[in-house]
């Protein structure tokens, strides 16, 4: 199985148009199952045009490629950049068998642009239910929405009898030790860029971007965790400029689950 993650920053790009043709090009060359996006935005909250929604523009463009079988799961999280309506989504050809969201903040509010929810599918892959995740999650440091609670809420969805896979914007450096990420792993989380058999750096963001203004440093925070160890024939960051062309402030990650 072929997934690849990115937070793809939509509609706060420069050349937008253009990065969104390479991203499309990109999941028909590569061939994914699964692509799980953050920060997929409604352009103009007030106006429901499927234009101007970051998902469906992706998918229109994966078809007039060739690619047709997609379908989308979105949900809502809040609002940002004064207009816009941000989530997440789940872009898959898989069968899908059903599909939910949840909050895992302490806040509901839209309005509050720390509120962060979930979106989960479960699809029918080689005969066997895998639950997909889309996940967006705060920072270690946040006092108001505390990251273990945001990952105990997280863990509180997750079936440990059947094969999860959670992918995303996790907002913690795998480089730091004792913080969010240990976390998640003393959650019961296994990362596939530990598991791959063949993999690069890791790095996703090479500096300041929204959310980290202050960051000097090359962070690995863009993860695929599953809550059981399988084999990963390879793990590979892309969208940095030497796999393919960048196309958002964050690098993605492709890797492939060797599922039998």
């Amino acid at each position: 199985m072929r997934l690849l993650t990115l937070n793809c920053h939509s509609w706060q790009e420069e050349n937008q148009e253009e990065k969104l043709d390479i991203l499309a090009k990109t999941i028909v060359d590569n061939d994914y199952d699964v692509i799980a996006l953050q920060e997929v935005s409604q352009k103009d909250a007030s106006d429901a045009k499927l234009d101007e929604h970051y998902g469906y523009v992706l998918l229109d463009r994966l078809k007039a490629l060739g690619r047709k079988e997609d379908e989308m799961v979105w949900t809502f999280s809040h609002y940002s950049y004064g207009t816009q309506a941000e989530g997440l989504a789940i872009l898959t050809r898989l069968p899908i068998v059903r599909t939910s969201e949840f909050f895992i903040t302490g806040s509901h509010d839209p309005d509050v642009w720390k509120t962060r929810s979930i979106v989960r599918a479960t699809v029918l892959y080689e005969k066997q239910e895998i639950d997909l995740y889309s996940c967006h999650l705060g920072w270690w440091s946040d006092t108001d929405e505390p990251y273990q609670d945001q990952v105990d809420r997280l863990m509180e969805q997750v079936d440990p009898e059947r094969l999860s896979v959670l992918l995303g914007d996790f907002n913690n450096d795998a480089g730091i030790k004792g913080e969010g990420y240990t976390y998640l792993l003393k959650k019961g989380l296994f990362d596939t860029y530990t598991l791959a058999k063949e993999k690069d750096s890791g790095v996703t963001v090479p500096g300041k971007i929204d959310g980290w203004s202050k960051n000097e440093q090359q962070l690995r925070i863009d993860f695929i965790l599953t809550n059981q160890p399988l084999p990963v024939a390879y793990s590979r960051v892309i969208f940095n400029g030497e796999n393919q062309p960048i196309v958002s402030d964050h690098f993605g990650v492709e890797v492939e689950l060797e599922i039998e």
